[in-house]
């Protein structure tokens, strides 16, 4: 009678995010989800068509609270609205988590800005 050995499943050759995101390159760049690509790929041709400007990606907001650091928060995407004027701050969200939903009360309690979800 032969020994029988246990099966082990082979590693995938990447390993999968917590959320189960995909990271994703486009233009050279690394995003954290298929989703975010997807986005930052219409936001392009947004920018193309001249509906916005001023597209940035992954720009970084220190929260202090009484000129004490508290926390970073990073927008996906930030850009201007041409037809309104208004600058945009806007984050991919498969999973709004409770770290998440406590750094948008905080954007807009410090800086009065108000997150767009996609």
């Amino acid at each position: 009678m032969a020994i029988r050995r246990p099966v082990v499943a082979k590693m995938a050759s990447r390993a999968l995010s917590k959320y189960r995101a995909v990271a994703t390159v486009v233009d050279g760049r690394r995003f954290a989800s298929r989703k975010e690509a997807e986005r930052y790929q219409a936001l392009r041709l947004l920018q193309k068509a001249g509906e916005i400007e001023k597209l940035q990606i992954q720009v970084k907001y220190p929260i202090q609270v009484n000129g004490e650091p508290i926390c970073q928060y990073w927008a996906d995407f930030v850009y201007v609205d041409c037809r309104s004027g208004h600058t945009v701050v806007e984050d991919v969200k498969g999973v709004r988590t409770a770290v998440y939903r406590l750094k948008k009360k905080l954007l807009h309690a410090v800086y009065g800005i108000d997150i767009v979800e996609s």
